[in-house]
């Protein structure tokens, strides 16, 4: 059973990450608390009672393929449509393609539900979402005119077409043409896999968004190209038109999110599946980032998705189940193992890993919201650098710590975790594609070291820093006895940041990039930990107008992080530092041979 905690996602995104100063511009200055408080409330609601109940019998059924075509479990169709009904695929989009125009951190706050409901539902219209957000961007008007309407709708679904067997994380590799028709338009030819909803039977058609290359194009990821290859062509009128040259070849047998259609795809079996450019030719990398953008921040809400349900899953496991006899335990018969300090210490730990989660994404939404509404090339750079910078962020410690809390999850069932019918399990399986795909939790880490942090000069994650270390002195100033070590332990971590960025800036500064990339994973996970920290700080710190329970549990956990979790940011700093050497001589095809 799932419950959408929408009291506390309310409050994290209002007092905690920013969405009352967003309140405060003009272009969302109808949305008041009771607006907001109304979305998140109806979208738990659906999450609950339409999404949640499917997610075991999704796991179980898969999505088959018989005869060419892949069907969806049982309910999923009903699911889908009451979504597009109710509105939720164009949260975010453009009022003048019939979105609502919301700000990112609503959908943000909605992802997470609906992850929390099924990862392998969600996972779907978050897609159609990122082409929603590329097609806004880079298509021609006459593209947006045929397709962008019931995209954002959900009437049709979107998918992302880049992976190929040789071309996984370098797309320098990528080998599927393009050939260039007389009439503008485009044959494509070639093989994809790990297409997520890929074929399926939610909607009339699928509107694949294909990178390929040009037969005069550059070498290397300078030669790509963006093409939209709808399944079914579509008339002049807007109906659907003959079956383009596209087909599913085959769906991917998964650890975890069965219900969610992996697909390869082939292009041009016969005479070459019909696209359309979109964006420029050989530009079309910069067009898919703009979907990849998109996708990595909701493959971070994955992540704490995932979690929130499986902490709920043991937290009520916990509770009912009664072994041996708790310390102070007067009663007659067993306790139950939630009064145990150990289930207790997992419990907490779970519990503040998901609202790190959630704090770091919604903070990252928070950002892309400001860029859209900056009135100055400076603001505008500002929100872009600080986007930028918590992007990689959100999609590697988020999906790291879904992992991380649904492992814990099977712990505490003990023996009933390892068994599949408590569900336990599931939690785990399907969190774990979440750090892999969407570029791998490694290249983000190499992203946030060699591209985000050089941002400025260096200057934007100074600024970041010194932000941190802002609200750790408020904690300090506080003088709440509650918080205990809290803003030592804040303190502390901050300064292993900062000298550990210092040392990565460094490294890039004298061109020792293998130094940089030898630490760059613990480098991510110490910047998470130390911006975890802060915020779930901050949020005790506005919990003060709020009631003495909401007070108290805010503050427990930030304290319980800081003083134990956080810990962890030393020992991170000196793997930075030190390991380099040890990892460069490192020669696993020596092993090997």
């Amino acid at each position: 059973m799932y419950r959408a905690p929408v009291d506390e996602i309310a409050f994290t995104l209002k007092h905690v990450c920013g969405l009352n100063d967003l309140q405060k511009t003009e272009p969302h200055a109808e949305l008041g608390d009771d607006l907001v408080d109304a979305i998140v409330n109806e979208a738990g609601r659906f999450a609950a009672e339409e999404i949640a109940p499917l997610n075991a019998v999704a796991d179980k059924h898969g999505t088959p393929l018989e005869n060419g075509e892949v069907t969806t479990p049982p309910g999923w169709r009903d699911t889908y449509r009451a979504w597009i009904e109710g509105g939720w695929n164009g949260l975010s989009a453009d009022l003048e393609a019939g979105g609502q125009g919301l700000p990112q951190m609503l959908s943000a706050a909605a992802m997470e539900m609906w992850n929390s409901g099924s990862m392998a539902f969600a996972i779907g219209p978050t897609l159609t979402i990122g082409a929603v957000e590329a097609m806004e961007r880079h298509a021609s008007e006459e593209l947006k005119s045929t397709y962008l309407e019931k995209l954002v709708s959900g009437e049709w679904m979107g998918t992302m077409n880049l992976t190929e067997p040789q071309a996984g994380s370098d797309l320098n590799a990528l080998r599927a043409r393009a050939e260039r028709a007389d009439d503008g338009t485009y044959r494509i030819y070639g093989q994809k896999i790990f297409i997520t909803y890929g074929d399926h039977d939610l909607t009339d058609n699928i509107v694949h968004m294909v990178l390929a290359r040009l037969p005069d194009a550059p070498a290397g990821t300078r030669g790509i190209s963006m093409f939209l290859v709808p399944k079914f062509l579509v008339n002049e009128d807007g109906s659907l038109g003959e079956r383009n040259d596209v087909r599913v070849a085959g769906v991917e047998h998964k650890l975890g999110i069965h219900g969610s259609p992996t697909c390869t795809m082939v292009y041009g079996d016969e005479d070459g599946a019909i696209g359309w450019l979109v964006g420029e030719e050989n530009r079309g990398l910069a067009c898919m980032f703009t979907m990849m953008n998109n996708a990595r921040l909701a493959v971070g809400i994955q992540g704490l998705g995932v979690a929130e349900r499986a902490y709920q899953h043991a937290l009520t496991y916990a509770v009912e189940r009664k072994q041996g006899k708790a310390t102070g335990d007067t009663g007659s018969g067993m306790s139950p193992i939630a009064r145990h300090p150990d289930i207790k210490r997992m419990l907490l730990s779970m519990k503040s890993k998901t609202q790190v989660a959630r704090v770091i994404c919604y903070a990252c939404a928070h950002a892309i919201d400001m860029v859209k509404i900056a009135e100055d090339d400076e603001s505008r750079t500002f929100w872009n650098e600080r986007a930028g910078l918590l992007t990689p962020i959100a999609k590697a410690l988020s999906t790291d710590f879904g992992v991380e809390v649904a492992s814990l999850g099977v712990q505490i069932h003990g023996g009933m975790g390892y068994i599949e019918e408590t569900g336990a399990a599931q939690h785990l399986r399907d969190a774990r594609i979440a750090p892999i795909y969407e570029g791998t939790n490694g290249i983000q880490s190499i992203d946030l070291v060699t591209r985000k942090l050089p941002l400025s000069g260096g200057e934007h994650v100074k600024q970041f820093i010194s932000e941190l270390s802002d609200i750790a002195d408020e904690v300090a100033a506080s003088n709440r006895p509650e918080f205990g070590a809290t803003a030592e332990c804040l303190k502390k971590s901050i300064a292993d940041l900062e000298e550990a960025t210092g040392y990565m800036l460094g490294s890039l500064s004298e061109n020792r990039i293998d130094d940089a990339l030898s630490g760059a994973t613990p480098y991510l996970r110490l910047a998470g930990l130390a911006l975890g920290g802060t915020l779930l700080a901050k949020g005790a710190l506005r919990s003060v107008s709020e009631p003495a329970p909401r007070l108290a549990e805010r503050t427990l956990l930030a304290r319980s992080f800081c003083e134990t979790i956080l810990g962890e940011t030393s020992g991170l700093k000196s793997d930075i530092v030190l390991s380099a050497a040890a990892i460069q001589a490192f020669d696993a095809e020596a092993l090997a041979s």
